[in-house]
């Protein structure tokens, strides 16, 4: 990468980290430079022209052929929305739980600070791959045409959305551990919301899991997270009992 190349990539990340709210001073457990970087431990997105990106342009018709399922079509359009309480409430059905800041204010502190720890982690990956996204190189729309002007100028790897998604699902699963089957399952169809959206490709959303997996080791060397699953934990069997 040349000078100029560099210049740009650092004042890229800056910039995303001020658009997605996810700058250094506000994480609750760690800093986005204490995070681990991606750049450095996952492989970079597909090539164009490589198998693995005929891959990605088959399962982006394939995202294409699920909106004719208008259920299916609509989660999707839902799990578009970027507000963290949408994301959040996106696991009730998976919980048997009602989630808000009122009935569950651990299991809320819990999900928030630590997605909004876990995120950062995306940052630099978009700003240094820039990767052109599905609906962008297809010259087409996504499912949801009101993020298409926003998405077009953020890099496509990682999923911001499937990090978020997956995050929730590790973080619930150690709550309610007995729920965790169906927290996975919601949480791999949040990531597939993303390629059937046309806002992401499959590997962006591969790549995305593993991310919010890293993210959420990192917070395990964490005192206060650890003290703050507890209090999640109690609050959840006290609900639940």
């Amino acid at each position: 990468m040349n000078s100029m190349n560099r210049i740009l990539a650092a004042l890229a990340i800056t910039l995303a980290a001020v658009s997605c709210g996810t700058a250094k001073q506000s994480a609750k457990y760690f800093t986005m430079d204490q995070m681990p970087d991606l750049v450095r431990s996952l492989p970079a997105p597909p090539a164009f022209g490589s198998p693995e990106f005929a891959y990605d342009s088959l399962r982006y018709f394939w995202g294409k052929e699920q909106r004719k399922d208008p259920v299916r079509a609509a989660i999707a359009e839902r799990d578009a929305k970027w507000q963290l309480d949408t994301v959040f409430t996106t696991f009730n059905g998976a919980m048997g739980l009602e989630l808000s800041p009122v009935n569950t204010p651990e299991i809320w502190k819990l999900l928030y600070d630590g997605v909004s720890t876990i995120e950062q982690i995306r940052v630099h990956p978009k700003a240094y791959y820039h990767r052109k996204r599905p609906f962008v190189y297809f010259n087409e729309q996504t499912l949801c045409p009101w993020e298409d002007d926003e998405l077009r100028g953020e890099g496509s790897y990682p999923s911001g959305h499937t990090i978020r998604g997956w995050a929730c699902a590790l973080m619930l699963a150690e709550v309610a551990p007995e729920k965790a089957e169906d927290l996975y399952a919601r949480g791999w169809m949040y990531g597939e919301s993303r390629v059937i959206a046309g806002a992401h490709w499959q590997s962006d959303v591969d790549a995305s899991r593993d991310a919010a997996s890293i993210g959420y080791s990192k917070l395990q060397t964490s005192k206060e997270f650890r003290k703050q699953v507890a209090k999640a934990r109690k609050e959840y069997l006290k609900l639940t009992k």
